[in-house]
């Protein structure tokens, strides 16, 4: 079984709903699964008036990572289906977002799935519930836990 590391995000509407919405879903298709404390954050990558809320979630499946980020992209489409990036191919904001962190300490690089997220070490929003829910966990490429990770981005907030 694989231990998979999700982070679910939203910065419109009403974001806790949004999230309770995500994590239900999650709960329903993939079984039993830890969640983290809520982060709120400016977005990331583009500009915006409007704050994300984030949550990580950690969980086990039998299911291939193609496979989980099927179900995960549907579920998404289930509770919004917006798409994530503006006009221009940039990010934009959305009601919510679903991106898997980590799938135990593989490393996929695939036209549709990057495992690690290849923007982990950067994130605020990504390392502290990754941090939380599995302190443990190092990266497979740099061998850094999350809270090493965390210490290397100072007091920025991302």
């Amino acid at each position: 079984m694989a231990f998979v590391l999700i982070n679910i995000g939203s910065n419109l509407g009403n974001r806790r709903l949004n999230l309770s919405r995500a994590m239900r879903a999650v709960g329903v298709e993939f079984g039993d699964f830890e969640m983290s404390h809520v982060v709120e954050s400016a977005p990331w990558g583009f500009d915006s008036t409007n704050s994300f809320l984030n949550v990580g979630m950690a969980f086990h499946t039998d299911l291939s990572p193609d496979e989980v980020l099927a179900r995960l992209q549907e579920i998404e489409r289930d509770i919004s289906p917006a798409s994530h990036r503006s006009a221009s191919g940039g990010y934009a904001d959305r009601v919510i977002d679903i991106d898997i962190v980590a799938i135990d300490r593989e490393i996929i690089e695939s036209d549709i799935l990057k495992v690690p997220h290849p923007h982990l070490a950067d994130r605020r929003f990504f390392l502290e519930p990754l941090a939380e829910l599995a302190p443990g966990w190092s990266h497979p490429v740099t061998g850094l836990t999350a809270a090493e990770m965390l210490a290397t981005l100072g007091q920025e907030k991302n």
